[in-house]
């Protein structure tokens, strides 16, 4: 049936029901009879649901049905304002009304509103203002005559509309596949929809165009079945109940939680981000469905210590500069001792010494015995002190600040609340100098009554503290600040500003001392560290790269690295005949060792490259004159060519940079010839050094990307796509952003 009609059963059914409830327990047996033999309910079933309604009743005040509609507002854990709009009348009228409301009270706020809704109502959310409510509920309820127009202007900018435009256009072929048979992501689907959207909206005749908008106004929403209900509203038959309630009521929690889960982030969101999202939760619904209560892993342990500062008026903009402002202090704060009156004055002591003897004399203040301590105390607390704690009135007090003060104790446990962050039964009762027990009595009559909340909130407890709700509210403000400030994204200048130095490039061109020889050392290792698995030019390693990181750079001090066995490089490609690409590596990071050959490069397989594989394979390390010889002798530079083009395959390299750096020094045409009475030449400098094959990579696939992951987090600090993209790593950005997203 239509919306209107089913919300009529429904709202009559709600109508039945709330006037068994009012009929006491009587009337809560006949509806949960009623549920067991017309509805088929079994006994558990109806006692839940009948629990459910009258729960919403309490809260609420009343029950939405078809002739009453219920606007519930409330303040949530950050102090906004949440409206709750409860009706029967089911999703296809709501979702059309919610983007009416969007665009009202967009308008008059000038700022964007978002809503959500589902077959039980609609969730707004308001941002904190004292009269921001009264002006917005007028709002909630368009002219039934103009709302067509204003649905019919929102509809195009919702996320509905760019769903059904995503479905349609797939199902008219509009989204091709580039291979029929396999599966398009989700994400990409959109964006090319979104992209198929921004052009077909130029075309209002665009058919896809025109098919969506009659999809979502006709077969999604219902505009009769919202212009009736509205219409009932304008003359009376619909009455409006507007309640402001201190949580959500049970109808108005499914909905929060709906909305919660609309706008919170995913679970690849970086753990600030998580953090953040979390601390807007509605943590009484929380408890409610999973009984936790757990948030100390959630606040900021720097934002608690500032706020229990603040609290305590132990900061410099909250400390007492006037006589009138330390008694404000006292009355706040409660007993103080002068050490504590000192620490809280500007001026210190001497200030607080004036200011209390002028509080004395116009008699505000008096001095108590509490637990042993003189404290000064206001005037006004005497006999709060006196009844709730046992302290003996001093002499001289007015009797009009004696009387019998009921609930002495709790009164003063609920200041200690304000005043202080989370903390432990035993903080005041050894402040007062009471029992233990006396005191946790009192502070689960304040949790019972609402005053204060028990749960485990400061960072590394490992007990459940008492909070005041206002003070938790304030914490978790600002914790949330504190968490969006990490994440808080700045602008190119500053990353551009961050990259060189976090590679030491910022303070190179400065005129600095030649380090000491263990110093240059150290720093070298760091650079070739942070630069292990990057494929960089030969040529450039020691002329740019190494001399702008390491003041007072020199060759030797990589050759001494490499005969320490503290470096080794493989071959990742020629840059033509003199120069190539090189990989670093560091002991500890084997893993980032090239797996196989250049994929660029075809693999070396003429008979002399077989035999220089050959002999390495099984004599190993070798100097050029075995090589040589072992390829078939010949001419060094055929022998050089294909010794170099497996150094460049990423199969031999070297124990020493002598190799890479002779590369520079253009090879003779012909071999040199040898002069008269010598026996031998010397062997060409770009053959220096022992060579050898280059061993496999070992790990698994998984571990070989976790430790990729960690080389671009130490080079860059913070990796982006771009800088994964620019090292050609197997499978680019996808393939390290699982690792990056678990650690």
């Amino acid at each position: 049936g239509r919306p209107v009609e089913l919300g009529r059963a429904m709202g009559a059914f709600i109508r039945e029901a709330e006037a068994d409830l009012g009929r006491g327990e009587r009337g809560h047996l006949a509806l949960e009879a009623q549920l067991r033999e017309h509805h088929d309910l079994d006994e558990l079933a109806a006692e839940n649901l009948v629990a459910y309604l009258e729960d919403e009743r309490e809260a609420a005040g009343a029950l939405p049905t078809d002739r009453r509609i219920v606007v519930e507002r409330f303040r949530d854990e950050l102090g906004d304002w949440r409206l709750v709009i409860l009706t029967p009348f089911g999703g296809r009228v709501h979702a059309p009304w919610s983007l009416a409301i969007e665009a009202r009270l967009g308008e008059r706020l000038s700022s964007e509103i978002r809503t959500i809704w589902s077959d039980d109502g609609i969730a707004i959310r308001l941002p904190d203002g004292e009269d921001i409510v009264a002006g917005v509920e007028e709002l909630l309820f368009p002219d039934p005559e103009e709302v067509e127009d204003i649905v019919v202007g929102q509809v195009a900018s919702s996320a509905l509309f760019a769903s059904r435009f995503r479905e349609n256009a797939s199902r008219a072929l509009l989204l091709p596949r580039r291979r029929p048979g396999t599966r398009t992501p989700l994400w990409q689907q959109r964006q090319r929809a979104a992209d198929l959207l921004a052009v077909a909206s130029r075309y209002g005749s665009f058919p896809i165009l025109v098919e969506t908008y009659r999809e979502v106004l006709s077969d999604v929403f219902d505009l009769p079945a919202l212009r009736e209900v509205l219409g009932g509203i304008a003359r009376r038959e619909i009455a409006i109940h507007s309640v402001e309630t201190p949580k959500a009521s049970p109808f108005a929690g499914s909905l929060l939680f709906d909305y919660v889960a609309a706008y919170m982030y995913d679970g690849d969101a970086p753990m600030a981000e998580r953090r953040a999202g979390a601390l807007t939760l509605d943590r009484d619904l929380l408890r409610e469905l999973l009984g936790q209560e757990e948030l100390r892993e959630l606040l900021d342990p720097d934002a608690l210590a500032d706020l229990e500062l603040g609290l305590q008026a132990l900061t410099e903009d909250r400390q007492a500069t006037t006589a009138d402002q330390l008694h404000d202090l006292l009355r706040r704060l409660g007993d103080l001792s002068a050490d504590e009156i000192a620490a809280r004055c500007q001026g210190g002591a001497a200030a607080g010494d004036a200011w209390l003897t002028e509080l004395i004399a116009t008699r505000r203040a008096v001095l108590a015995h509490v637990a042993g301590d003189d404290r000064w105390i206001a005037i006004e607390d005497v006999a709060r002190y006196r009844d709730g704690v046992g302290v003996a009135p001093p002499v001289g007090v007015p009797q009009a600040f004696l009387g019998p003060v009921g609930g002495a104790l709790d009164g003063l446990l609920a200041r200690w609340a304000r005043s202080h962050g989370p903390f432990l039964t035993p903080d005041p009762a050894r402040r007062w100098g009471l029992p233990a027990g006396v005191v946790e009595d009192a502070l689960e009559r304040l949790l019972d009554a609402g005053t204060i909340l028990r749960g485990e909130f400061r960072p590394g407890g490992a007990e459940r503290e008492w909070i005041d709700p206002d003070v938790l509210r304030l914490l978790r403000r600002r914790s949330l600040a504190r968490l969006r400030k990490e994440v808080e994204p700045v602008d190119q200048a500053a990353f551009g500003r961050f990259l060189p130095a976090w590679q030491g490039v910022a303070t190179a061109g400065d005129p600095v001392a030649m380090l000491r020889p263990v110093a240059a050392l150290e720093r070298l290792a760091e650079v070739l560290d942070q630069l292990a698995g990057l494929a960089l030019p030969a040529s450039v390693l020691e002329r740019d790269i190494l001399p702008a990181r390491v003041p007072g750079y020199q060759p030797r001090l990589l050759d001494e690295l490499g005969a320490l066995g503290e470096v080794a490089w493989v071959g990742r490609g020629s840059l033509g005949r003199d120069d190539g690409r090189i990989v670093v590596i560091r002991p500890g990071r084997e893993l980032l060792r090239p797996v196989g050959p250049v994929d660029a490069v075809e693999r070396p397989s003429d008979p002399r490259h077989d035999r220089i594989r050959e002999h390495m394979a099984a004599r190993g390390a070798s100097f050029y004159r075995e090589i040589h010889a072992a390829a078939g002798g010949g001419s060094d530079r055929e022998v050089l060519d294909a010794l170099w083009d497996l150094v460049w395959a990423g199969e031999v390299t070297n124990d020493t940079f002598a190799p890479l750096r002779a590369l520079k020094w253009k090879r003779p045409a012909r071999d040199a010839r040898r002069r008269p009475g010598r026996l031998t030449a010397l062997g060409p400098p770009e053959a220096a050094g022992r060579w050898s094959l280059v061993e496999p990579a070992g790990g698994t696939a998984t571990e070989r990307l976790h430790a990729t992951s960690l080389a671009l987090l130490d080079r860059y600090g913070v990796v982006t796509r771009e800088a994964v993209a620019s090292e050609g790593i197997d499978g680019g950005f996808s393939a390290v952003y699982p690792i990056l997203r678990a650690l």
